[in-house]
């Protein structure tokens, strides 16, 4: 799954990117350096089931800023210093979401006529 995020990793400005389930566990995770403390620690359900119907969202911040958009699996969280291009971002958001949607099973004669 780490290949799918390297475009937004290159970005200049990007510190870390986190996909995390509907539910609040982490799928993925990656930052450029060390963090102080593991996410896996906290409880994100409550934050994610308030932040649920929302599409995107860009929270600004003093030293930095926080990117989150809403796939199938879940909520990608993407941290960011506050010079990052966001317009990038938004794009390489755009083009990696067909890639982050869940495997479907096939019901029916359907699954008999696969290419």
């Amino acid at each position: 799954m780490k290949e799918l995020f390297n475009d937004i990793m290159c970005v200049e400005g990007i510190k870390g990117i986190l996909l995390f389930s509907f539910h609040g566990e982490v799928i993925f995770k990656s930052f450029l350096s060390s963090v102080p403390e593991d996410p896996e620690t906290r409880d994100w359900a409550l934050f994610f089931d308030a932040i649920n119907k929302i599409k995107e969202s860009d929270l600004i911040f003093e030293d930095g800023r926080i990117y989150i958009r809403r796939t199938e699996l879940g909520f990608l969280v993407i941290l960011m210093s506050s010079f990052a291009p966001v317009a990038l971002v938004r794009l390489n958001c755009d083009v990696l979401l067909p890639s982050l949607k869940p495997a479907k099973t096939s019901k029916g004669l359907g699954r008999f006529f696969k290419r």
